[in-house]
């Protein structure tokens, strides 16, 4: 029986995974649960699946977790601590779908223990890639890709030599604005960028996909997992959504990864690694589909995707100052406090600033050294945010 984690039950990647385990429970045993403020549903799933702890990120919730759990056996806790502590008790398989920086510390603990970590949450790889990376081979433990389009890349490379590898190709679907007048994009709303024309995800991580800060997250990512040139990676728009990755090998040979809008494939295949199993996902039918398009991104509407091979070239803590101003500035939008295309303008004047900022980018990366360029990119946010507006 393999012994699992979920960090992040209640969100979508969280849930999905918790489908994946009920429908064959004798394989299955639950360890921690974790949350956020939907503490009813975070005590529902972890009654049902009989977890041994169950933990909210919210200090101030954990009496109500409590009383929710009481008389049942299974410990409440709450606080970033717990988290952390969550994500390193005895387990084979960590699912990582807390969003946000929020997730790094409690995956490298996982990660110490020498557990498998189910890597959803994309702001690891993309702050302190390096670091996770160290930590999975000092402990001798493995990373798996749960993104699509890295569980695709993965995928594709099984049985491959990397060293073929010519050029590594990820799609996007262009998000909410894809076909919008570029003279309107000034004026969409956080409403109107959360609607995703192909995946049901949180508002986040939709307004990410608008914006396409998710694809340059990925682009990142590809770097750091498969430790390929940031002259390899490359991004198409693809509004199907049904090629996930391609990888294009030194011999013209290109091998797609393909699957439905269900993240249940890609977390079914890191559930189950190495081997292939069933899963509830429908089949595609392609004489049904048609037709596949694709198209190169337009930078002047995604200004993000050049953004992440400044990144990518800088490497070092620079990730991590992109992650975070990237996070605040989404805050801002949310909040009606800039507009759609001015995350862009700020995430690049914060880059600007942090680059030489006590020598951010040669600092060495610890977990501490990581938190302290979040920070800082945070804080340059709200200030470059203030000047713009005034």
């Amino acid at each position: 029986m393999k012994r699992v984690s979920i960090l992040g039950a209640t969100g979508s990647i969280g849930q999905n995974t918790l489908d994946l385990v009920r429908r064959d429970r004798s394989a299955f045993q639950v360890v921690a649960l974790t949350g956020g403020r939907n503490i009813a549903k975070l005590a529902q799933d972890a009654i049902a699946c009989d977890a041994e702890i169950a933990v909210t990120a919210h200090d101030s919730l954990l009496e109500d977790l409590r009383a929710a759990l009481r008389g049942t056996g299974i410990e409440a806790a709450a606080g970033a601590t717990a988290l952390t502590e969550a994500g390193a008790r005895p387990a084979d398989w960590v699912m990582s779908a807390i969003v946000g920086f929020a997730g790094l510390a409690p995956g490298l603990a996982a990660l110490r223990t020498g557990a498998t970590l189910a890597l959803a949450n994309k702001e690891s790889l993309v702050a302190a890639g390096q670091l996770l990376m160290g930590t999975a081979r000092r402990a001798g433990a493995r990373i798996l890709p749960v993104d699509s389009e890295h569980s695709g890349i993965f995928q594709a490379l099984v049985g491959e030599d990397a060293a073929a590898v010519q050029r590594i190709i990820i799609t996007a679907s262009g998000g909410a604005f894809r076909d919008w007048p570029m003279d309107q994009l000034i004026h969409a709303t956080p409403a109107e960028a959360a609607t995703h024309p192909n995946w049901d995800m949180g508002q986040r991580i939709t307004i990410d996909s608008a914006s396409m800060f998710n694809k340059a997250m990925e682009m990142i990512e590809t770097r750091e997992f498969f430790g390929v040139r940031p002259d390899q990676i490359e991004v198409l728009i693809h509004p199907e959504s049904l090629v996930h990755a391609m990888i294009h090998y030194v011999d013209g040979a290109m091998m797609a990864h393909m699957g439905p809008h269900d993240m249940r494939h890609a977390i079914g295949y890191a559930l189950n690694w190495p081997e292939r199993r069933d899963l509830p996902v429908a089949p595609l039918d392609l004489a049904r589909v048609g037709q596949l398009t694709f198209e190169a991104p337009d930078p002047d509407r995604f200004p993000a995707l050049r953004l992440a091979r400044d990144v990518m070239e800088a490497r070092g803590l620079m990730g991590a100052v992109f992650n975070g101003a990237k996070e605040r500035a989404l805050d801002h939008f949310i909040a009606g406090k800039i507009g759609f295309m001015q995350m862009n303008t700020i995430v690049e004047e914060v880059l600007a600033r942090l680059e030489g900022h006590d020598k951010i980018a040669q600092r060495p990366m610890t977990l501490d050294t990581t938190a302290r360029a979040d920070h800082l990119a945070r804080m340059y946010v709200d200030s470059v945010a203030k000047e713009q507006n005034g």
